[in-house]
């Protein structure tokens, strides 16, 4: 019995000792510094971002709309295309076999007709649009939301930056409040309003996908609001709005490989709608400055050849013989840095700071020639009206 009872308490000793242990083992392990050195071996990992918060979006974008829509009409322009008497086919003996002589013969005329769109601008009936979508029209028709309809009449239009004022005569006209396009930034919310393939008014939604958009082929002077919005054929002319309905461009173009939507369409700027707007309106063309000269870019072959390694501009690549530049003594091969003191990192900078030159006017342009920079003064003339269909090959 007395075995026994020693045998337990040896193991209640053990026990106690074996509890004093593992309560003091953190401590010692800490002084000898065991869990410094496994905390360390640990892999570590930083605190995640915690979810930003902004005020909560509107549920609905349908006050804005409001008062943008009843602003945007449609327009339906018409074209006569007079048949040809003496064309291939009337010429064929096999057709005056049957037909006889048609060369006096009066051949009925065709009508094209197109749909676009348009932006009221002004209370006393100024619309603003496409060049594309009213050229070469004999008769404009504008429908507006109401139900009202009403013939316009072309004030101006000005093929290179593809924009056009029409003109109607109608009381209690709705306008639509005009925004400021510089202070757009990617990922924007705006919508397109406008009349694809006549359909009727239609508003979709998207956001801004990029800003100052050139080099697409579109027009002479490029400065595009890029949008995912859906624009169709029949958007043309009409009006890309910001969330409080403000006007901040026109619809110009979509790219395409099928003829419909991408999810890439194109707007001019209203900044840039509202220079071209007022002269159309006051002169009914816009006046711009000329340096009689073409431009190129810069790439590893020009450079070598002009010996300019490095630095922006923009290659002269001809010289109008007596043209403003030429007499100045501008010549090919010369690098464009600066016009009127304004730095000129491409082509279109170029082309964009001389066409707000005045004419007849002396302006400071620096260029590099066989490495050296050399400033001359020329005197800016008017630049040429041109045929919508050159629009593309425009140089300053």
């Amino acid at each position: 019995m007395g075995n026994i009872k020693h045998s337990i308490f040896k193991q209640v000793k053990l026990l106690v000792a074996f509890l004093a242990v593992a309560g003091l083992s953190p401590l010692l392990l800490g002084k000898l510094g065991f869990w410094d050195a496994s905390h360390a071996a640990m892999p570590q990992f930083q605190k995640p971002n915690e979810p930003i918060t902004y005020p909560p979006a509107p549920i609905s974008y349908s006050e804005a709309i409001s008062r943008a829509s009843p602003a945007v009409v449609s327009i339906h322009s018409t074209k006569t295309l007079p048949k040809e008497a003496n064309s291939p086919v009337t010429r064929d003996p096999f057709f005056r076999y049957f037909f006889g002589d048609t060369r006096n013969m009066q051949i009925p005329q065709e009508m094209q007709t197109g749909i676009g769109s348009g932006v009221i601008v002004t209370k006393d009936g100024y619309i603003l649009t496409n060049n594309h979508v009213i050229s070469d029209a004999d008769e404009i028709t504008v429908k507006m939301t109401d139900g009202r309809q009403a013939k316009a009449k072309v004030i101006g239009s000005d093929p290179e930056t593809d924009l056009a004022i029409l003109k109607i005569d109608q009381d209690s006209l709705a306008t639509i409040a005009i925004g400021n396009s510089e202070n757009l930034k990617v990922g924007d919310v705006v919508f397109a309003i406008g009349n694809p393939f006549g359909v009727g008014q239609t508003v979709t939604q998207g956001i801004v996908s990029a800003t100052h958009r050139t080099d697409l082929g579109i027009s002479t002077f490029e400065n595009f609001i890029q949008t995912d919005a859906t624009i169709n054929p029949g958007n043309s002319g009409g009006a890309l709005i910001d969330a409080n309905g403000n006007l901040i461009g026109i619809n110009n173009a979509i790219y395409t490989r099928t003829g419909g939507y991408q999810g890439i369409g194109f707007a001019i700027p209203i900044s840039t709608a509202k220079e071209v707007m007022g002269e159309l309106i006051n002169q009914g063309h816009v006046t711009r400055g000329w340096l009689g000269i073409s431009l190129g870019k810069l790439n590893d072959n020009v450079r070598k050849s002009v010996n300019y390694p490095k630095g922006e501009g923009a290659v002269i690549t001809g010289v109008m013989r007596g043209g403003p530049a030429f007499n100045a003594g501008l010549r090919p091969g010369d690098i464009i840095i600066s016009v009127d003191n304004k730095e000129t990192k491409g082509p279109t900078d170029v082309l964009s700071i001389t066409s707000k030159l005045k004419p007849d006017t002396a302006y400071p342009i620096a260029v590099v020639r066989n490495g050296k920079t050399l400033d001359f003064r020329v005197i800016v003339t008017k630049r040429p009206l041109k045929n919508p269909a050159e629009r593309n090959t425009e140089q300053p």
